[in-house]
């Protein structure tokens, strides 16, 4: 994907025409920020720290698990939902979501070798993951974006903003407990304040007792008190 610099102006232009149901806006948001400070993790490691270098390692592949679930979440979710009403949408993406399963399992065997190499090569292999993991993320970024036009207009155009809830309820109640944990983790504290109340008043009227509060404990040390006092107020929280 070549750089545009006529798509800035276009966004700086957008009319305010009222937004559509986005399926992939708050995911894909987690997965920016995730796969951001794992590649800021992994660029200051220090090689002759042997628990840093474990943790990094671990940190990397605990990403790519994430990264090969949410590849598969599309796949079963979103994709069969296009390619109902626009046979072959989904073609060029298909494609890439292959590469990235290959470019994971790759990456996941470097940073094996990363935890288990001798120290004298330690920092060689660090920098080389921390360059393979760079151009993993940049291709991904890319990825996302050509996911919230491309296949967003698809989507938009066969089906309703209901219908598109259905969809994303489908696909979050087949995650584990385990994998939602990590994506509330990421997800919660990547939002606006007003993106995150609206997803956590939702979440409180009609989530199962208890989700609500983990949720809460599991996003409150990555907010700044500025953003835990806008969202106290928002939802009528004890500070």
């Amino acid at each position: 994907m070549q750089f545009n610099p006529q798509e800035i102006t276009a966004l700086a232009q957008a009319d305010a025409a009222a937004p559509r149901m986005d399926i992939y806006a708050f995911i894909h948001k987690a997965l920016r920020a995730y796969m951001f400070d794992t590649l800021l993790g992994l660029g200051r490691v220090d090689a002759e720290d042997d628990l840093e270098l474990s943790q990094a390692g671990a940190r990397v592949l605990q990403l790519l698990s994430f990264c090969r679930s949410h590849l598969h979440h599309e796949n079963t979710f979103v994709h069969p939902a296009m390619e109902r009403h626009a046979p072959g949408s989904t073609a060029a993406v298909e494609q890439e979501h292959d590469g990235h399963g290959q470019a994971i399992a790759a990456l996941a065997d470097a940073a094996q070798q990363l935890m288990q190499c001798p120290r004298e090569r330690r920092a060689r292999v660090a920098h080389a993951l921390y360059q393979q993991l760079a151009l993993f993320v940049a291709h991904n970024f890319e990825h996302m974006q050509l996911e919230e036009t491309a296949h967003n207009a698809v989507l938009w155009a066969h089906y309703s903003d209901a219908e598109l809830a259905a969809i994303e309820g489908a696909l979050i109640a087949s995650i584990p407990a385990d994998e939602m944990l990590v994506t509330l983790r990421w997800m919660l504290p990547s939002m606006t304040p007003s993106e995150r109340a609206m997803v956590l008043g939702d979440m409180r009227r009609n989530a199962p007792p208890g989700i609500f509060d983990t949720a809460l404990s599991v996003m409150r040390p990555h907010l700044s008190n500025g953003e835990w006092g806008k969202l106290a107020r928002a939802l009528e929280l004890a500070r």
